[in-house]
């Protein structure tokens, strides 16, 4: 890290708007106006939205995601570590590192930018039980473990652990949790090909979900749609009901159904970083930040927030006569939030007026698996253009894939795509990827001494005894 006297902008979190609003400023700025420095426990930025793709072996796990040194300009500042707490009197942000011991960076500038983290309730065994899909890290996870599953249950013959190995829950019917069933439930179709003993109708899917109907970003009539097009293939589906517990992979739901599995996936919504309570930052009554139309921090004229852990008044809704509407937690609002955002920090440096982010709704898409989505597509105040099947999967991958950030991911991800139409699904497991040196161990860790080299010890023993 270097140290400089010029004005430090301080980045908090290198996410999508992390990245983007970084990349604007550094785009902004006149040579040698400021230091701009990103902080995050991870050196890359995930595009959240293609991680059901990834679990499913659609796009390679390294084309989701972005490394901020590769993108960021050289005069950019990335450290990989976590900020722990911001003193906002002395403008100084604690930084704990990947090793070593935490230290102060001060800053003139915040840029808030952590995201969410997955919203979770006290369900006994969901912390022990539950896989989440917030990271690449979670979606390889879930790919070698769904295909492990089915090596487990084509290699036994307990008829209990190939039940529950054949037995896949997910929890959660937004957009997180929709595309992941169908997404995993299409590749374990094409994997079960591959197996003696299993097939599709030997597997059990369960998609749960406390609201009234699925995929509420696309409207009741598509998710109507989507539940139905779920079903016809397998996916037990049930609304209005929550899961109570799920200790030992022992589901239970409210609806009294029961089940045993030992895949339950938890996309049951997201919720603010808890991290941004020890920032000193007025917060809103869900914990996001309590930001103004400009994207500045309410009471903070050096300090702005954006993207999921922001809660930021939707201007477009409002004047469409929608009261206390609030922009929602996608990556529509997060990319062009974090253009406002970057020169707002700009005009702020120089002392110009801020601007207002204001953005009317575009429309939403979802893919439910190789050839099969829903889509609304909003071109005006009341014309609404509902696509579900092939095309709407061609509008997901077509929108997704070039909001995707930079060419370089952009080629890489419609290369993936191109090659999957010549050649077949990869349905090979690598968990052992988790913990890699296990083999090494059980190879290098000393042999335990042979019994026969331990009896003459004991003969002897007796001897002197006698």
């Amino acid at each position: 890290m270097s140290t400089t006297e010029r004005p430090r902008i301080l980045v908090v979190g290198g996410g999508y708007v992390g990245l983007y609003a970084a990349r604007r400023i550094l785009k902004k700025m006149r040579y040698g106006e400021a230091t701009v420095t990103v902080v995050d426990p991870r050196s890359y930025m995930t595009y959240q939205p293609f991680l059901p793709e990834a679990a499913a072996g659609s796009i390679s796990p390294r084309h989701v995601v972005v490394p901020l040194r590769r993108v960021l300009p050289k005069e950019a500042e990335v450290l990989t570590g976590r900020v722990t707490s911001i003193d906002q009197d002395r403008k100084v942000a604690t930084i704990a590192p990947l090793v070593g011991d935490a230290y102060e960076l001060p800053f003139d500038y915040l840029v808030i930018a952590l995201g969410a983290v997955s919203r979770t309730f006290p369900i006994p065994g969901l912390a022990e039980q539950g896989i989440g899909m917030k990271g690449i890290e979670e979606a390889i996870g879930l790919r070698n473990h769904v295909l492990e599953q089915l090596d487990k249950a084509d290699s036994t013959t307990d008829e209990e652990i190939r039940r529950r190995a054949l037995t896949f829950v997910f929890v959660g019917g937004g957009f997180a949790g929709a595309e992941t069933v169908g997404e995993v439930e299409d590749m374990v179709r094409d994997a079960a090909k591959y197996y003696r003993s299993i097939s599709r109708e030997d597997m059990r899917f369960i998609l749960v979900d406390a609201a009234d109907r699925i995929l509420p970003e696309v409207g009741p009539k598509l998710g109507k749609y989507g539940k139905e097009h779920l079903e016809s293939r397998g996916v037990e589906v049930y609304l209005n009901t929550s899961m109570e517990s799920c200790v030992d992979g022992h589901v239970v739901l409210k609806n009294g159904l029961e089940v045993d599995s030992d895949t339950i996936v938890w996309t049951a919504g997201v919720k603010p970083n808890p991290a941004l309570a020890r920032f000193g930052l007025p917060l809103g009554p869900r914990g996001h930040v309590d930001c103004e139309p400009t994207l500045q921090v309410k009471g903070m004229d050096y300090v702005w927030a954006a993207g999921d852990n922001a809660q930021v008044p939707d201007l477009a809704a409002r004047k469409a006569g929608v009261e206390n509407a609030w922009c929602p937690p996608n990556a529509q609002h997060a990319l062009r939030q974090a253009k406002v955002l970057g020169d707002n920090v700009i005009s702020g440096m120089r002392g110009f007026p801020q601007k207002e982010y204001s953005h009317a709704n575009k429309g939403a898409v979802a893919g439910l698996g190789l050839h099969k989505g829903v889509a609304m597509i909003v071109l005006g105040k009341k014309t609404k253009i509902k696509l579900k099947g092939r095309l709407a999967w061609y509008m997901h991958r077509g929108y997704h894939g070039l909001a995707m950030p930079t060419w370089n991911r952009k080629i890489r991800v419609f290369a993936d795509w191109t090659l999957g139409m010549f050649l077949k699904r990869e349905v090979v497991s690598l968990g052992a990827i988790e913990s890699p040196r296990e083999e090494f161990y059980e190879a290098a860790k000393p042999a335990p001494a042979p019994a026969a080299a331990a009896q003459p010890q004991k003969t002897e023993e007796r001897a002197k005894a006698s």
